[in-house]
């Protein structure tokens, strides 16, 4: 029976800061991922991920799909040096969620004229 393969994963944040490195299955989905991310978020971050599907992993320039396995994208993977693979992370909320600030910040705005006469 042929062993599986773990890989170290390190997720980069918006502010460059870093989460991990954690050790997953070649076989785990990246939702398995997004999840992780989503539950160990540290605190007292400005932007946070409510929900898996706020998270967006890019490795290599691409967004990756949650169906697929780490295994699946692991092809640019092989000659990172340390054997730790970073994966970027974007935090995009929901548009019912934009929608929704958007209404609450529909102040009437005042508009302001200056003019000078030389």
């Amino acid at each position: 029976m042929p062993e599986e393969e773990l890989v170290d994963i390190k997720f980069r944040l918006y502010d460059g800061s870093d989460m991990g490195p954690f050790r997953y299955s070649s076989a785990a989905t990246v939702d398995v991922l997004k999840q992780r991310v989503v539950s160990d978020w540290p605190k007292g971050k400005t932007v946070t991920p409510k929900a898996a599907n706020e998270v967006k992993l890019i490795n290599s320039g691409k967004i990756l799909e949650n169906n697929k396995t780490v295994g699946q994208c692991k092809v640019p993977f092989a000659d990172v040096a340390g054997g730790v693979i970073i994966m970027h992370v974007v935090v995009q909320p929901s548009p019912a969620k934009t929608k929704s600030e958007k209404k609450i910040d529909d102040s009437p705005k005042k508009i302001v004229c200056a003019c000078s006469i030389l």
